[in-house]
């Protein structure tokens, strides 16, 4: 008999649990919905960031210039490869696009970031998404991802590695508006 109440007391206790966890879920998911993530031709998501400069950068609503948003990591090989092409880019068009590096830093340690900034000699802003809840809201699954946003606000277009002449087009098309 005390056997069959423990048995029961467990499974009600368990069932309880899983109640409470799908129930957190729900409050997460509602308090995040599926229109906050970027999409293409809509307003990009808002967020301010600091960067390793100890300035603030915002990101959301109209701007002067168009913007790249890369989302990226000290460990991750496309990271590298593309970081002379973002350097040149950058360098190509300064001051008609604005470009910032947000490191999605809890899988990155400091350290690791700073040699990156110096060795690819990043001249733009490399903000720190320390609990990585901004590329959680842009929903980025991989890395490097970008992210093309014109002076509205929108995102243009999401974009992973590309050739150097490919991502030359694509700034110019979004300079061009």
């Amino acid at each position: 008999m005390k056997k069959n109440i423990f048995v029961i007391v467990l499974v009600v206790i368990l069932a309880g649990v899983a109640i409470y966890q799908n129930a957190q879920r729900a409050n997460k998911e509602a308090l995040m919905p599926t229109e906050q993530a970027p999409q293409v031709n809509f307003l990009a998501p808002s967020f301010t960031l600091t960067g390793l400069d100890g300035k603030s950068y915002s990101i959301g609503g109209e701007r002067e210039k168009p913007l790249l948003v890369n989302f990226w990591a000290s460990w991750c090989g496309p990271c590298e490869e593309e970081a002379p092409d973002l350097v040149n880019v950058y360098n190509k068009y300064q001051g008609q696009f604005d470009l910032y590096a947000v490191n999605v830093t809890p899988g990155d340690k400091m350290d690791n970031i700073k040699k990156f900034v110096e060795t690819y000699k990043y001249p733009f802003p490399v903000l720190l998404d320390k609990q990585g809840t901004n590329a959680e809201t842009y929903r980025v699954v991989a890395i490097p991802t970008s992210f093309l946003i014109d002076k509205n606000g929108v995102v243009r277009e999401v974009i992973h590695v590309l050739s150097a002449k490919e991502l030359d087009k694509r700034i110019a098309e979004l300079i061009k508006g």
